[in-house]
């Protein structure tokens, strides 16, 4: 039985409704808890939410930049894509495709490929298929280029005493970089080749999955190498589109982090305030966040990442030194789990307002 694309766009907003409905049950604070948490966020929940529509703003731009760089050259049909009105389309499909990744296990499960279905309206298969997996790509790029960044950042601040340093973090910081650099080499070279093939290569070589793989690689033979080709063209045909993509990933990382900060103020932690001291909480917010999401990538089999929240952020105000600057005022526990509920909430705020606009009439 072949689905329409309606059947399948029905199938992906009712898994997302049902997401929504277990993780409201599954909640692990009672009600009483959870509406004494909200009270004490109070007027801070709506930059904490909105801050959102700029981090998604940013993810569709740089979604968009990726279809641009692929699309027909055509003019009437680049101008179409190029058009306000689909930017907005790409922004809905960039919100419900986070909000599908956020409701499963193992992101990416439904995210892609509603991505693709939907994007294959406006353009081929393979085009949309190519644009959803460089942008996959790229948003994890950008990941490895922010952990890579902030080990500079905590190395200067450490340099300067607000950071703590010993040979075990010295060593972390070491391995890290290593890590990061071979990262990118492997990114580099999915880039410049592309790794689609590869992936169905790989997946001939799982138990079980040898003759689907290679019966689909037989068909679809073709259509592979053309997606594959694709991938390949954005970074050695079009370094503009490459370059503003990633920039615009990065950014959207650096905006994330106010939510960190908004809560780091909302408990009065300003590092003395005035211009230095919340410049000093943002850079230690771009911290928190950095260590935080690698944890959380780490630990990425969990949907709406379970405990990685609580366990990320005690962990990073600790290897960043926050503890103590927090004086005895500050339970870092409470500060942990605090920031986990309500970022739970505006994940679940951010699923529903996805999974809605499934359905919103264009």
């Amino acid at each position: 039985m072949k689905w329409t694309k309606q059947q399948l766009n029905n199938f992906f907003f009712l898994l997302g409704v049902v997401a929504v409905v277990v993780m409201v049950l599954t909640f692990d604070v009672s009600f009483a808890e959870l509406w004494q948490h909200l009270m004490h966020a109070g007027y801070w929940l709506i930059p904490i939410i909105g801050i959102w529509v700029f981090v998604y703003g940013l993810n569709a731009m740089a979604w968009r930049c990726i279809i641009l760089s692929n699309a027909d050259k055509d003019e009437v049909s680049r101008k179409r894509l190029d058009s306000l009105h689909y930017f907005w389309r790409i922004f809905r499909l960039t919100v419900t495709g986070y909000a599908l990744n956020y409701a499963t296990p193992v992101g990416g499960l439904g995210g892609e490929p509603y991505r693709i279905m939907e994007l294959s309206k406006d353009v081929s298969n393979q085009h949309a298929t190519s644009s959803v997996i460089l942008y996959a790509m790229m948003h994890f790029f950008a990941h490895f280029w922010l952990w890579f960044s902030t080990i500079f950042l905590f190395l200067a601040l450490a340099a300067i005493g607000y950071c703590p340093m010993s040979p075990a973090i010295g060593t972390s910081m070491a391995a890290a970089i290593v890590f990061c650099l071979a990262a990118f080499y492997v990114f580099s070279r999915g880039y410049k080749n592309g790794l689609v093939v590869k992936i169905f290569k790989w997946l001939g070589k799982v138990p079980g999955l040898k003759k689907w793989s290679t019966r689909f690689q037989e068909r679809h033979a073709e259509a592979l190498q053309n997606i594959d080709q694709q991938i390949a063209a954005l970074h050695r045909q079009d370094k503009r589109a490459f370059y503003s993509s990633l920039l615009l990933e990065y950014a959207s990382r650096i905006v994330q982090s106010l939510e960190i900060l908004f809560m780091l103020l909302l408990f009065g932690i300003d590092c003395g305030g005035g211009i230095d001291g919340l410049l000093l909480a943002f850079l230690y917010s771009v911290l928190i966040l950095s260590f935080t999401t690698l944890l959380a990538n780490l630990i990425g089999f969990l949907p709406m990442q379970l405990g990685v929240q609580e366990g990320g952020f005690m962990i990073s105000i600790a290897l960043i030194g926050m503890s103590a600057k927090m004086g005895d005022n500050y339970d870092a526990a409470a500060l942990g789990i605090f920031v986990s509920i309500i970022c739970r909430v505006r994940e679940i705020l951010w699923i529903l307002i996805g999974i809605l606009l499934m359905k919103l009439k264009e």
